[in-house]
């Protein structure tokens, strides 16, 4: 019983009990705002909304998707253009035939963005979308004006708990800890025959040895907002003060009392955080 406890069934819980919330607009399934584009190897999905100034979302992995950012698309919605990305292999995005790596991700992202503006973007990842947020900034540092990254270590050794002590989030773990997901996820799928090995490609993804160098976030800048929960397990509070130190232009909110999920956990506080920083 004790091997089901992690950390990421606790945030699955937490996220799919909070998930489809207080709004009517199906936020990553919608006909009205949801595009594709071929990157080479898959199409990625993405919806677009508001007008102005372009900010990209880029959302968490596996448990994670467009629909995360329900309460924070129509607040930026008002006074920019939203572009909120697929990664690949989550929801309507094609997972490829390419191997996972956030470099890769990142690649992606910048495809998708220069598919629809020229212009310079304000990005915003948490997780593994932060984790990617990072790599786009530092491959592409023309392109990111602005970063903010919530809950994303840029190591795997910032987390409190390892991938040895949650274990492989193999098929039949998923199935049991989580049906209604796992058969919600392969509704929006366009290949959900390929759920194991879009599940084997992420834990490649989770386990590089390093998700971004020291060196490449010291390189950074344009401004960067780190942002994380107190309690959060996969980023300790110490690692998240030793980032915001590393960058020329960093930022820093730590939002108390919350895990891993803080969109979800205190948005409010998030908010309070992120608007003057996107303004």
């Amino acid at each position: 019983m004790k091997k089901w406890l992690t950390a990421t069934a606790l945030w699955l819980l937490t996220f799919t009990n909070a998930v489809h919330a207080q709004t009517n607009v199906p936020y990553g399934n919608n006909p009205l705002a949801g595009h594709q584009h071929n990157v080479g190897d898959a199409k990625i999905y993405y919806e677009l909304y508001g007008q102005g100034k372009p900010v990209v979302l880029l959302h968490g992995g596996l448990f994670g998707y467009i629909d995360e950012y329900e309460f924070l698309i129509p607040k930026l919605a008002q006074t920019h253009q939203v572009i909120a990305i697929g990664t690949r292999g989550h929801g309507k995005s094609e997972i490829g035939s390419k191997s996972f790596s956030y470099q890769q991700l990142a690649d992606d992202a910048y495809q998708v963005i220069r598919r629809i503006t020229n212009d310079s973007v304000l990005v915003i990842g948490f997780s593994d979308g932060g984790i990617t947020g990072y790599n786009l900034t530092a491959m592409h540092p023309e392109l990111v004006r602005k970063l903010v990254t919530i809950g994303a270590p840029r190591r795997p050794t910032d987390r409190v708990v390892s991938n040895e002590e949650e274990g492989k989030m193999t098929v039949e773990r998923l199935d049991k800890l989580a049906p209604d997901f796992v058969k919600s996820r392969k509704q929006l799928m366009a290949e959900p025959k390929r759920w194991r090995e879009f599940l084997d490609k992420l834990d490649t993804l989770w386990n590089q040895s390093s998700f971004i160098s020291d060196e490449a976030i010291h390189q950074f800048q344009c401004p960067v907002l780190v942002m994380a929960g107190n309690k959060d397990p996969y980023f300790k509070t110490e690692n998240v003060l030793e980032t915001a130190r590393l960058l020329q232009n960093g930022n820093l909110s730590i939002i108390p009392g919350c895990g891993h999920v803080v969109l979800y956990c205190n948005f409010p506080a998030v908010w309070e955080a992120l608007a003057p920083f996107v303004n």
